[in-house]
């Protein structure tokens, strides 16, 4: 899968909803009901972040939720990239981008969102044949105005930002003609999930899911 392939199916997953939830899973039993909380809220389009130990079975759990698409967020090297295409993934989620982790997209069919948050960041991404990107961390990379003012020179590129983007801030994001949607963590707080409090997760899925673009 070329990347501009990866792109073309990362747009569409992107077109799914305005937010797609930042999940950090620590428990594999609170993988399942999380995904069903966050699809019955209108959130299909799913980000686990390889950060925890179960963070690959979590996947695998969400993987067979109807209605979801699950991702893996934090893919750093090819053996990411194939451990999580092996648990069910249907795309990947990078900080950055770099030549190896292409080839391994490339060699496994998973559509990726590399990260990038500068100019020549971005006209590498576009070289190699990305134009759907994830724009990280955010908060701490000049935020809204930032992707607004790459947008002038590269009108082509469409971004997910994530890092820093809350229910308070997202619509700024949002509002934006080149940002097809965000990434959020506050629609799966842990809190919510130790708690069992699915119902809680669902209201603010449809919350999010309810935010203009």
């Amino acid at each position: 899968m070329t990347p501009a392939e990866q792109s073309r199916q990362a747009r569409r997953i992107c077109a799914l909803a305005p937010i797609i939830p930042v999940i950090v899973v620590k428990e594999v039993a609170h993988a399942a009901p999380l995904a069903r909380a966050l699809v019955a809220g209108g959130l299909p389009a799913l980000e686990v972040t390889l950060r925890t130990p179960v963070a690959l079975e979590a996947i695998r759990a969400m993987a067979d939720v109807e209605g979801g698409t699950v991702g893996a967020g934090t893919l750093l090297t090819p053996a990411d990239v194939k451990a999580a295409k092996a648990a069910g993934a249907r795309f990947g989620v990078s900080p950055g981008l770099t030549e190896t982790l292409v080839k391994a997209c490339e060699d496994e069919g998973l559509p990726l969102l590399p990260g990038a948050v500068t100019a020549s960041e971005v006209m590498r991404a576009m070289e190699w044949g990305y134009d759907c990107l994830k724009f990280f961390p955010a908060g701490t990379s000049g935020g809204a105005a930032a992707i607004k003012a790459l947008g002038a020179p590269m009108p082509q590129v469409g971004f997910c930002p994530t890092g820093g983007v809350s229910l308070a801030n997202a619509a700024d994001y949002l509002s934006l003609k080149n940002v097809l949607c965000a990434g959020g963590s506050w629609v799966a707080p842990q809190a919510k999930m130790e708690a069992g409090d699915w119902t809680g997760i669902e209201d603010l899925a449809r919350e999010a899911a309810a935010l203009p673009r």
